[in-house]
């Protein structure tokens, strides 16, 4: 039997049963989780989104941990998108990845299939998180941004949620009363409208203020000088 593809994926996978084992696993495990192995804190929930529109829910990334938390700091239903080496069927989180709705992506050469995934994921309550740096990164230097991401944002119209994951000091030590820290911060919503430039800018920027990284990534003169004219 040929393997399925999952960098596409239906409208109709993100129905209610799926709803209800994704929240399930966030408060059964990820709560359960981060009281015994953190001190985990999130701040900027105000900055969420009230209504139920398109979004984006972008964060740097520097552990596997990342997606869970992501949806279990801002208590959103999202589909992330993956890299397809974790759909393997030798991948040990293989399981997991498939039921909790996230769907494959091609770094080098991203398929039509995705960009329809992401357009049914929008047609329901389910939001799109995305991780622009590609994979996971140490603090440190910001950049190598993947800027499909903000082409996503303006082709769907969807706005940027920024999420900076911060102080992370490693993966749980299995020790007693041992806890590591972990910060989350929401930022407010980066409108789809600015120019793909503009959206990384934004969102590099509430990073690297949140987060400890070096922000390397810097506006073009031709937009820096349009703002100025204004």
């Amino acid at each position: 039997m040929k393997a399925r593809n999952y960098n596409r994926r239906y409208a109709k996978e993100y129905n209610w049963f799926r709803s209800l084992f994704y929240l399930t696993f966030l408060v059964v495990v990820v709560d359960n989780f981060l009281r015994i192995f953190y001190d985990f804190k999130v701040y900027g929930r105000e900055n969420l989104p009230k209504d139920n529109g398109k979004y984006i829910y972008a964060g740097n990334h520097v552990s596997i941990f990342d997606p869970p938390i992501v949806s279990f700091a801002t208590r959103k239903l999202i589909a992330f998108m993956a890299k397809e080496e974790l759909f393997d069927s030798k991948e040990k989180l293989q399981w997991l990845v498939k039921r909790l709705g996230a769907f494959a992506v091609n770094r080098t050469k991203p398929e039509i299939a995705t960009f329809k995934t992401v357009r049914d994921i929008f047609t329901t309550k389910w939001s799109l998180g995305v991780f622009p740096q590609g994979g996971t990164n140490p603090y440190g230097k910001l950049e190598g941004i993947k800027k499909g991401f903000a082409v996503i944002a303006k082709t769907a119209k969807a706005d940027i949620v920024p999420v900076a994951i911060a102080e992370f000091d490693g993966y749980p030590k299995l020790k007693p009363f041992t806890r590591r820290k972990f910060r989350i911060y929401i930022g407010k919503p980066i409108s789809y409208k600015l120019s793909e430039d503009e959206i990384i800018y934004e969102w590099c920027k509430y990073i690297s203020e949140h987060a400890d990284y070096e922000n390397c990534v810097k506006l073009p003169e031709a937009v820096t000088n349009n703002k100025v004219l204004a």
